[in-house]
């Protein structure tokens, strides 16, 4: 049985906040499947023929992944930082601003 040490850890692995990735894959015969990974965290990936079914199947992956982690006693990756500013650096302008500009525009339509 686990102590309260192990568990509370436990807790703080499954709340790691992973960013997921959802895309569509050509499967090569005109049919095609989605792709869920999180990227930060190493061999967390999905296939399913729904996008809801690749993130189920992703999310039971992503808890064995950080319960095997534990269980050899290693400390799973962190993700990076949120950005302070632009989109994936590709904008010098900070994400305030962005959000600004966006309810903005979307007022004047």
């Amino acid at each position: 049985m686990a102590t309260e040490t192990e568990l509370a850890e436990l807790q703080e692995y499954l709340a790691i906040p992973y960013v997921a990735v959802v895309y569509s894959v050509d499967k090569g015969n005109g049919e095609w499947l989605r792709r869920a990974e999180y990227p930060e965290l190493p061999d967390c990936a999905a296939e399913a023929d729904s996008a809801d079914d690749a993130m189920q199947q992703l999310e039971e992956e992503r808890v064995r992944i950080l319960l095997d982690f534990h269980a050899r006693g290693e400390v799973p990756p962190r993700p990076r930082p949120p950005l302070t500013s632009g989109v994936s650096g590709l904008s010098a302008m900070p994400v305030e601003v962005l959000m600004r500009k966006f309810l903005l525009s979307q007022k004047l339509s």
